[in-house]
């Protein structure tokens, strides 16, 4: 995402006879739970289980299976009620009750700032104008909350500040999704199938089971967690639950289809073409052709947030004249439509050299709520993709190669201030590593010189501004990213960033300014150490950051580091690894090795990535006749020099272990 502020608005229970209950007496009997529960309620000391008991007594008063209740809930919040904030999409609290209408973004990703999505500047820079589409009428998976408030009588803005009052809304759309399917109540969780595939709000029959089968997944494994309120909620495993799945076929949802599409069976998938069109004299859109990986290697999967809603995103990647990216996610169900295939380029993450060797995720997000929350829908299908493109394409799954939008480098010093940040300090990686079977922790023994970045998620609360207007503070939220300093201490100014600020101003805690920022899973050298302070070597300054033995923010690493050779007193850095003048063969302009306006200076050490030879994609034409692959004899290592990741040439460093 990127900054310019916007518009804020935008376990199974005990047998019980069927009874029917109407809004008001429903309503009626939560009112003493729903006191008990103040908005944005969270708790210091001790769970003191409002939030278990208030799943006991929806599930009881709207006659569903506790466990069903819960389940659903897990899949949609892991059970957090995020202070009343919404969700990427405009849901609410632990059921994720949608009411888009306070979350719509005007600008749509591409389309905002100065980046050039494409990132070559052997063409002229490509800077999209396409708008969203401006739609009257929103899908009925993001207006569920108005639903809920109907059928409980319970107002709109206690179904979204209220954890207690949010699952009796739940509680209520799951009864009358099983009503609508002509099943009646029951205490079996079996027998829940068809409203649970109903309850994702999926508008067809395979992603509605993906979902179902998701939530059954939940039951029968179980789960215990505290919540980002510190309740604990507690769900008994039933790992010999069989759902009747025969129930899907009365949901009414369209049949859909994955053919064509480049996706694992565990998740549902369309194919949604980006397409390869000429329009106007010399120029097309809105990909390049390629033969990856026969023809060069596919070495990082980008991960951003699409800054729009789910249908004008299709739109725009439909487009011959915007931008592309091969994959979007949909933020309510964890839906995938692919636009494309893996062999060829796709123009997303405004760095030709990364494009070229990358695949582009686009999860549904909204620019208006930069601080919301994405789903556990979204993060299980996204993760799930990941790991079958890395196991495909023999992809790392660690940081170096499973990139953030934010942590792709400008590829030249104009570019720097104009690269996007998104998916921002508020995507989960610990969480999403976890889910990629890859979670992060130490790996080496106390006191090494190396450190991967791991706060507590849900503790770790970084004060942030701009999320709704310039400089006024965002709501307090969990957060992936850590602050640096320039020394030992919150007194002292936040690192510097001469790309971002060549004026040499201060950065910012503004929520898109990455100037002084490192986020979970990053690994650095480590360049000094002070009492509850550790110091690493960034952007060839020592960046200072909080790290107390009893509740530290990064864990020791074992790895590569590469230092200035002997005899050098710095060595420039590159935002991409092209090849040497010589490597360019008749027929394609030579395309500089520019430097970026940051040196790697004498003692430091910065951990390694990749060893990679210079490569560059020519394809600046329609026509594929003209594509070329030109690899060159220099190589360079990969760092992880910033927030960003950059590279520096092999023959200028030496590599320590």
């Amino acid at each position: 995402m990127r900054g310019s502020p916007t518009d804020p608005r935008r376990a199974a229970g005990p047998r019980r006879a069927h009874r029917t209950v109407g809004a008001a007496a429903c309503a009626a009997l939560l009112l003493p739970l729903l006191g008990a529960a103040p908005s944005g309620a969270r708790s210091d000391g001790p769970p003191d289980g409002r939030l278990q008991q208030a799943f006991e007594q929806a599930a009881v008063a709207y006659d569903v299976p506790r466990s069903v209740l819960l389940g659903v809930a897990y899949l949609q919040s892991r059970w957090d009620a995020h202070g009343g904030a919404p969700s990427v999409t405009g849901g609410y609290g632990p059921m994720h009750l949608t009411d888009a209408r306070t979350a719509l973004a005007t600008t749509p990703h591409h389309s905002e700032g100065a980046e050039d999505p494409r990132g070559d500047d052997a063409r002229p820079p490509l800077l999209p104008e396409a708008q969203l589409p401006q739609t009257t009428e929103l899908p009925a998976r993001l207006t569920t909350l108005s639903k809920a408030a109907e059928l409980t009588g319970i107002s709109a803005e206690r179904l979204r500040t209220d954890p207690a009052a949010n699952v009796a809304g739940g509680a209520a759309l799951l009864a009358a999704a099983q009503r609508e399917l002509g099943a009646p109540p029951s205490d079996d969780p079996a027998d829940w199938y068809g409203a649970v595939a109903r309850f994702s709000g999926a508008d067809d029959t395979a992603t509605a089971a993906t979902y179902a089968g998701d939530v059954y997944d939940v039951l029968r494994a179980g789960q215990e967690r505290r919540t980002d309120a510190g309740q604990l909620v507690t769900l008994a495993a039933q790992p010999e639950l069989v759902p009747d799945t025969s129930q899907l076929r009365r949901t009414g949802l369209r049949p859909a289809s994955a053919e064509g599409t480049e996706c694992p069976a565990t998740v549902s998938c369309e194919w949604i073409p980006a397409p390869y069109e000429e329009f106007g004299e010399g120029d097309y859109g809105n990909h390049d052709l390629g033969e990856r990986p026969a023809s060069q290697d596919i070495d990082y999967i980008v991960v951003h947030d699409t800054e729009g809603a789910w249908e004008g995103v299709l739109a725009m990647v439909q487009d011959p004249a915007y931008v592309s990216w091969n994959y979007s996610l949909r933020s309510t169900d964890g839906h995938i439509a692919q636009h494309v295939k893996a062999k060829d380029v796709a123009w997303h993450a405004g760095n030709w050299y990364v494009n070229a060797k990358s695949i582009g995720l686009e999860h549904e997000g909204f620019l208006a709520s930069p601080d919301a929350w994405y789903t556990e829908a979204m993060y299980r299908s996204s993760a799930r993709l990941v790991k079958y493109l890395a196991e495909k394409y023999d992809i790392p799954l660690d940081r170096q190669h499973i990139l953030g939008h934010d942590n792709v480098p400008g590829p030249t010093t104009s570019t720097i201030r104009g690269m996007h940040t998104d998916p921002g300090p508020y995507w989960d990686w610990q969480h999403y590593f976890t889910l990629l079977g890859r979670p992060f922790g130490p790996t080496a023994r106390a006191g090494g010189n190396i450190v991967t970045i791991l706060p507590d998620y849900a503790a770790n609360r970084p004060v942030y501004t701009g999320c709704t207007a310039q400089a006024e503070p965002c709501a307090v939220h969990g957060s992936s990213a850590v602050r640096l300093y320039s020394g030992p201490g919150e007194t002292y100014p936040l690192i510097k960033d001469i790309g971002l600020r060549p004026g040499g101003e201060d950065s910012t805690t503004d929520v898109n300014d990455i100037g002084s920022r490192v986020s979970t899973g990053q690994q650095y050298a480590v360049a000094e150490r002070q009492g509850d302070w550790t110091a690493i070597w960034y952007l060839g300054q020592k960046a200072w950051f909080r790290n107390p033995v009893q509740a530290p923010t990064a864990v020791p690493a074992k790895g590569r580091v590469v230092t200035p050779r002997d005899g050098l007193d710095s060595v420039p850095v590159y935002g991409r690894a092209y090849p040497e003048a010589s490597a360019y063969p008749a027929g394609v302009p030579a395309q500089s090795v520019s430097p970026l306006p940051y040196q790697l200076l004498k003692g430091q050490k910065y951990v390694v990535g990749d060893k990679v030879p210079g490569e560059y994609y020519y394809a600046v034409t329609f026509a594929t006749d003209a594509h070329r692959v030109v690899v060159g004899k220099d190589l360079y290592y990969e760092i992880q020099f910033g927030h960003r990741v950059a590279f520096v040439r092999a023959a200028d460093v030496r590599p320590v272990s």
